[in-house]
């Protein structure tokens, strides 16, 4: 095929990206769009950038070298700077061959000598829907001349290596030498005015709300902090907001090529610089570019004799998607992940599981999930009790909710109909239909639910072994309904919801009474049946069958020291340690510990993570924390006490109450209910054990069957099922065939969705809610949470946000973005826990006050607010956190 270096943007589309970059082809299509103006041009195709590219020498030398370098290790930094910049200035110091030279030159030639352009770079991955590259690669205003021209599209064929660049890249998992560049070149424009247009609000999220930045002059005076713009927030065809600012100076072209600062005359200063009319009329021109390219946009313009000339617009990569809906009615959405403590992006396989499994019907959005309570909203009746049951369990979602229906501006549809789902979140959450009916507090109801989960698990292994094939598929989608029908059983809710109300009641009543806060939380520890407690202090056992061998230690140490210890596979890391003096010990410890729980790992909810079972070296760092911080037989130790402990606040609560105005009736209340409490509140949970052992044999079956069609060529690797929803994956097998571009673009949408936010609540216009606590009673400073475990302890911050990376000493408290019951062997080795996700009955909330740690969780940003290593005060009574140094 001929090589092409020049094209006009006449000729470009939206489908050109790798020959003209993503500028280049914005640009080439929106100057197809109805009313929209952009500035004549041409670009120089990223033909003419290989062959610049293949002229440079030690280049491909050089970018090998800096493939190997990661911008964000210190170590690396330097080397990074320093070998960016010498690719730089060697592609600089090409010279362009004379044919691509004269190519350029001929382009310029209509529009005269001294006529002046914008050279702007236009790199194939760059103003992409994942990933914008804003601001990454350079653009030069104002450049007169052919030789000017053809010096500034060499800097922008450099600029693709600017150390910005390549960290932006480097983060994205994006390979330096696939992305191309190519140079757009225009006449440039001389404005009145100009500035950025947001479609939708950048800041909260919403579609229906725009935003416009303007300034006097040149754009580039916002970009470089020169003024201040004025800023008008438009909604409904009306400009609803202004801030206008006083301004001093401005960007103007300069006379020989280029820009400089001009003052404004003072009278004109605080002026706004757009009429409301002509904000108007430009939000409509973007909701018409809006329209044109399926997403929201950022819009750069240009006010040229009152008309305006686009320059740029790419879409809005940080806005949270919209679950889908096409009924045009108002929708509210509840995160399950903040419910499920695991609000990571999700892959396709694991999100179709998890809906297919799931006791409610889940939307999916950005790779996270969420529940519609728009019809809870609607009834009075279950309104009450919605925000009633989510405002125990997450204060910040029922402020978010309560938020928009105050506002008035969101109404939710009237319905007299069963209200539906509530915000329970999927199997394992609270009832979808109100709160069941009591229980009595039997033992017994708890280790019958307990066999029955067992007895439903080994039936599946022993039945799903033959299956193969679609007729694989087939028996799933029946174990599904025997999932969900277990997870159902009103027997299973009751349990579930008995725990919680005693914890509630308990709280509510002994605060009354006895004016203690979270009193539950001691005559909590070491409640019988909790599995995830129990998963903790078995690998004290672990570390207790490991300790006496020296050997052992240094060789799992060993292991902790190699980077990525969490890949360290089963079967030569179980098989090596056999080997050592007192190894068969030590791997019959850890072998009968993933019998046990080798079906967990961290974001166990989505099916495609790596299960403990299949990277043990995950629990390394924590046995040797284990071996290094506890004594033999901490384990039994730590339960004991915790039982005295308990005992000792339950008598201590009853003589108190029974001093009190009919005490005794007060004391016998209290008394039954603690008994309920400790009967219950451990099986709390057990059903997620039972939902993550049944997705353990699922994925070994469903991998079993992506192994053949790797066999059969249909996939190139086997975890490329893992971007296919179960439906999909159905398919592929009965057809045996697999779209290889949807596998692709599934892998580039999964990596932006890891960029983005999850909110605890969003609106079907798009609006993220975070929520607020709303308290005047915390410390100034103070980082403001949920309390779930009483308590106050001091100690140092680690923050930690790969369990595989811990590295504790006594004392330390853990800071991390969420836990769920994946990091209960971590707890045991921690004084106090802090997250930035949680509930008073998430799985973190409920194990720390099992093993009696001071917990605040709900946190907004503390992984990033508190830093390793400072010392930090944390007031698991009171709900907040003091960073002490």
């Amino acid at each position: 095929m001929t090589e092409r270096y020049v094209v006009d943007l006449r000729e470009v589309d939206g489908t050109q990206v790798a020959s003209v970059g993503g500028k280049g082809a914005h640009l080439g299509e929106l100057s197809r769009v109805a009313g929209v103006r952009v500035p004549g041009g041409f670009c120089v195709t990223t033909d003419a950038f290989r062959r610049i590219m293949a002229l440079a020498p030690s280049i491909e030398e050089r970018l090998d070298r800096l493939s190997r370098l990661d911008p964000e290790d210190r170590e690396d930094r330097e080397a990074v700077r320093e070998l960016s910049a010498q690719i730089r200035r060697t592609i600089e110091g090409v010279l362009v061959p004379d044919d691509l030279a004269a190519e350029i030159t001929r382009a310029l030639a209509p529009l005269g000598e001294r006529a002046s352009y914008a050279v702007r770079s236009s790199a194939t991955a760059e103003d992409l829907p994942t990933a914008s590259f804003a601001g990454q690669q350079d653009s030069y205003l104002n450049v007169v001349g052919p030789a000017e021209v053809l010096r500034h599209v060499s800097r922008c064929w450099a600029s693709l290596f600017t150390e910005r660049a390549v960290t932006y890249r480097r983060r994205g998992g994006i390979d330096h030498r696939t992305v191309q560049m190519a140079v757009v070149v225009q006449q440039m424009v001389l404005p009145e005015a100009s500035g950025v247009l947001f479609t939708a609000d950048p800041v909260t999220g919403h579609r229906k709300v725009a935003t416009v930045e303007a300034g006097p002059g040149l754009g580039e005076a916002l970009v470089s902090g020169l003024l201040n713009p004025d800023v008008f927030t438009v909604r409904d065809d009306e400009v609803v907001a202004r801030t206008v600012h006083a301004k001093e100076h401005a960007l103007r072209a300069a006379p020989g090529g280029g820009t400089r600062k001009v003052a404004i005359d003072p009278r004109h200063a605080g002026q706004p610089a757009l009429t409301d009319a002509q904000v108007l009329r430009l939000v409509r021109l973007g909701r018409r570019i809006e329209a044109h390219a399926g997403r929201p946009q950022d819009i750069e313009w240009c006010l040229v004799e009152d008309d305006f000339r686009i320059v740029q617009s790419r879409p809005i990569t940080t806005l949270f998607p919209v679950p889908e809906a096409d009924d045009g009615e108002n929708h509210l959405y509840v995160s399950v992940g903040h419910q499920q403590m695991m609000t990571d992006p999700m892959k396709p396989l694991g999100l179709s599981m998890w809906q297919l499994t799931a006791m409610v019907a889940m939307h999916e959005a950005g790779g996270r999930l969420f529940v519609d309570v728009t019809r809870r909203l609607a009834s009075p009746a279950s309104r009450a009790g919605l925000l009633e049951l989510i405002g125990r369990g997450d204060p910040l979602v029922r402020d978010a909710l309560e938020t928009v229906l105050d506002r008035g501006d969101f109404v939710p549809p009237l319905s007299d109909e069963n209200p539906g789902a509530g915000a329970g979140g999927g199997p394992g959450g609270p009832p979808v239909g109100g709160v069941p009916t009591p229980i009595e507090t039997d033992p017994a109801i708890v280790t019958g639910l307990i066999e029955r989960s067992r007895a439903s698990v080994a039936a599946l292994e022993r039945d799903i072994r033959a299956k193969s094939g679609p007729a694989l598929f087939d028996f799933l989608l029946e174990a599904f309904e025997e999932h969900r029908r277990a997870l159902g059983d009103p027997l299973n809710m009751q349990a579930v919801m008995a725990g919680m109300e005693a914890t509630w009641w308990l709280n509510d009543r002994l605060g009354e009474w006895l004016g203690e806060k979270n009193a539950a939380d001691t005559l909590t520890l070491s409640a019988p049946n909790n599995i995830t407690s129990q998963m903790g202090l078995a690998l004290l056992d672990v570390a207790d069958a490991i300790r006496p061998h020296p050997q052992v230690v240094a060789f799992l140490q060993g292991i902790q020291g190699i980077q990525g210890v969490q890949d360290v596979g089963g079967k030569d890391f179980l098989d090596e340690l056999a080997e050592l003096p007192g190894g068969t010990q030590a791997r019959d410890a850890i072998e009968s510990y993933l019998d046990r729980y080798g079906m967990r790992c961290v974001g166990e909810i989505d099916i495609t993570r790596p299960r403990w079972r299949e990277r043990p070296g995950t629990l390394v760092p924590v046995i040797l924390d284990n071996v290094r911080l506890f004594e033999p037989g901490a384990a039994a130790h730590r339960f004991e006490r915790g039982r005295q402990t308990a005992r000792e606040k339950e008598r201590d609560v009853l003589s108190r109450l029974r001093t009190l105005p009919d005490g005794e009736h007060k004391a016998e209340e209290t008394r039954r209910m603690i008994e309920r409490l400790r009967t219950f509140i451990g099986y709390r949970e057990y059903p997620k054990y039972g939902i993550v052992s049944r997705y353990f044999v699922y994925k070994q079956a469903l991998l079993a069957e992506a192994g053949r069609l790797v066999r059969a060529g249909v996939l190139r690797e086997r975890e490329d099922v893992f971007y296919l929803t179960f439906q999909e994956f159905h398919e592929a097998v009965r057809a045996q065939r697999v779209d290889d571009g949807l596998i692709r673009r599934r892998k580039e949408e999964f990596r932006s969705y890891r960029a983005l936010t999850p909110p605890r609540v969003l609106t079907s216009d798009g609006e993220a809610l975070a929520g607020a606590y709303r308290r005047e009673d915390v410390p100034s400073g103070a980082l403001v949470g949920l309390p779930v475990s009483a308590g106050t302890v001091e100690g140092r911050a680690r923050v930690i946000l790969d369990m595989a990376q811990a590295d504790l000493a006594e004392g330390d408290i853990l800071v991390t973005a969420y836990t769920d019951p994946s990091w209960s062997p971590l707890f045991v080795a921690i004084a106090g826990l802090v997250t930035e996700v949680g509930g008073q009955m998430t799985h973190g909330a409920v194990i720390a006050r099992e093993y009696g740690l001071p917990s605040v969780v709900g946190v907004a940003q503390a992984t990033r607010l508190i830093r390793d290593g400072q010392r930090i005060r944390v007031h698991g009574t009171e709900g907040y956190v003091e960073i002490l140094s």
